[in-house]
């Protein structure tokens, strides 16, 4: 999450409000506003920012954020795993997905495990993927494989909201 804090124990709003002396809806504007990326870094909610931070000024934070960022992303790649019995593909999409190759080898760093192993060149080069392409960037050996697709989510949000519209008024 850019600002938001993510998966949370509920009782730590309410624990946080008696601690700080504050009201729950204040912990809750600090939750879902100056947290996640933003607040852990203390630099920027953008991944563009964070690995230029860490990389080439060895921002500690912006290093401590982006370990987070991608073990959290593992660890919920490797449950969806397990509660789905395996998968043919991962697929990376959206913002960071299509244009953070360093993140995507990051999330799938050991995860030989399940049979994912990116090819380096491959997921260096999918970047800037034109509109309707898929770009494979796991090994061809890799027995689950992973694709970078671009997503257009706006404009697949602005269809889903007309056929919605469209089907009410039937």
């Amino acid at each position: 999450m850019g600002t938001r804090s993510g998966d949370l124990d509920p009782a730590a709003v309410s624990y946080l409000a008696r601690k700080e002396g504050v009201p729950a809806e204040q912990v809750e504007g600090w939750l879902n506003e100056p947290s996640g990326l933003l607040g852990v870094s203390g630099l920027s909610h953008d991944m563009r920012e964070l690995l230029t931070a860490a990389e080439q000024r060895h921002d500690m934070r912006a290093e401590l954020v982006l370990e987070l960022f991608c073990y959290r992303a593992r660890k919920y790649l490797g449950a969806y795993l397990a509660v789905l019995g395996g998968a043919d593909a991962v697929i990376f999409g959206g913002g960071i997905g299509e244009q953070a190759p360093e993140i995507r080898a990051r999330i799938c760093a050991s995860m030989a495990w399940c049979g994912l192993e990116l090819d380096p060149d491959r997921n260096a080069t999918a970047v800037g993927i034109p509109a309707e392409k898929t770009w494979k960037i796991s090994t061809d050996k890799a027995t689950l494989s992973a694709f970078v697709i671009p997503v257009d989510k706006e404009t697949w949000m602005a269809r889903e909201t007309v056929r919605r519209l469209l089907a009410s008024t039937m």
